[in-house]
């Protein structure tokens, strides 16, 4: 197996990352080199977000232009990209919206969170979301992570959040109650593994909704924007959300998040009860509208679509991956027996950027512009890595 790399120094740095191994210093598509020039295959995507590859030029290009014209306005006033972005988004997703800009997905979360308690009024506050869940790390979206394990540190988090188990109907009916404002989920809980739900809870989950008059907020920070092979995770199946979040992709690495509600939940919020000093501000605006762009002239989810097949078939090829989950180009490829984070250690030291994202699953996300000779060199990579695993294992006593 591949000799692991020693770690980097962290310099001042709070440890909230395990010390890294790997410097990155430029990056072009689907790939990325180090400070000593070495090439890696980067199918992570910087966790589902250079979903146009590195270096985008077009996005490099929007970028350099807006750096010289104008940083940054407060947002007492316009600018010349927040309105035509947003008018991208609510066209996308359906039209009859309004959208807010924030700088990440937990912000777009948050922002989400504060609507559905405006909207619901006092007493109707309560918020489900599913087990194994991930939405942020402040302290409102940590509490609605259906993850108690990464609760405990912080306790007491803000009330307001019960937890079901992740694609069971019965289960978040019996947590409605005349305190519930809105059923949060992810349409493929990522963080979680990469776990679809059917189709089947998330049409009863909507028919729940609109029967206890509840908001059905959809976060696809990590699924929007093509990712699953459609604009929009939820569209797989074939309901239409209050409420969506979106962020990671819609940058393509510029911090920027959105919270798209429809126009009447929208109306909830009124001048004060919600801001982000740097959210929609114009050199982040001015990339997502590009990001958007190049999106829809290349067909972003036909791209997920087409090269997610081609992975899934490759990765079904290899003897030690026993399922492979997800849509498009957000996959969880499960192991037989093998610990999925020393895998992905050692696939990082042979040149290609994946992450365990259970300790039995390895998740892939790359660039939506990924050929099919890169997703060849990489299971060929990742093969290589699990075939020295599973010799290693039988040579055990």
């Amino acid at each position: 197996m591949p000799e692991h790399a020693a770690t980097l120094p962290d310099g001042p740095l709070m440890s909230t990352y395990a010390s890294p191994t790997v410097e990155f210093v430029h990056g072009r598509g689907s790939e990325l080199y180090d400070v000593e020039g070495r090439r890696y295959l980067d199918f992570l995507g910087g966790l589902a977000v250079t979903s146009l590859g590195h270096a985008h030029p077009q996005v490099a290009d929007a970028l350099g232009r807006q750096a010289r014209k104008l940083l940054h306005v407060s947002n007492l006033f316009a600018n010349e990209h927040n309105g035509p972005l947003a008018a991208t988004l609510d066209r996308l997703l359906g039209g009859g919206g309004k959208v807010f800009f924030a700088n990440s997905g937990a912000e777009a979360n948050e922002a989400a969170l504060k609507l559905a308690r405006k909207w619901g009024g006092h007493g109707k506050y309560q918020v489900i979301s599913a087990y194994g869940s991930f939405h942020g790390r402040t302290l409102a979206t940590l509490h609605a992570t259906g993850q108690p394990a990464k609760h405990e540190a912080f306790q007491p988090l803000p009330e307001g959040f019960r937890h079901v188990a992740w694609d069971d109907l019965d289960a978040l009916e019996a947590a409605i109650d005349p305190s519930v404002a809105a059923v949060f989920l992810e349409p493929v809980q990522g963080e979680g593994g990469v776990n679809p739900a059917t189709v089947e809870f998330f049409q009863g989950v909507r028919r729940l909704c609109d029967e206890r008059d509840l908001l059905l907020i959809i976060d696809e920070v990590q699924t929007g924007l093509g990712r699953t092979g459609e604009w929009f995770g939820f569209e797989h199946y074939g309901v239409r959300p209050d409420v969506v979040t979106l962020a990671k992709a819609l940058g393509n690495g510029v911090p920027i998040g959105s919270c798209w509600a429809r126009a009447e939940v929208a109306e909830a919020f009124v001048p004060g009860d919600h801001g982000s000093t740097f959210g929609g501000q114009p050199l982040a605006a001015a990339a997502a509208r590009a990001v958007l762009a190049v999106m829809e002239e290349i067909d972003a989810p036909a791209c997920a679509r087409r090269a997610g097949a081609v992975l899934t078939e490759d990765l079904l090829a290899l003897p030690a991956v026993t399922d492979v989950r997800g849509f498009g180009l957000l996959l969880g490829a499960e192991l037989d027996g093998l610990d999925a984070r020393l895998v992905a250690a050692d696939c990082l030291a042979a040149g290609l950027v994946i992450n365990g994202v259970t300790p039995t699953a390895l998740r892939f996300a790359p660039s939506l512009l990924v050929t099919d000779d890169e997703i060849h060199e990489a299971v060929s990579i990742l093969s290589t890595v699990l075939d020295a695993h599973a010799a290693a294992r039988t040579e055990r006593p």
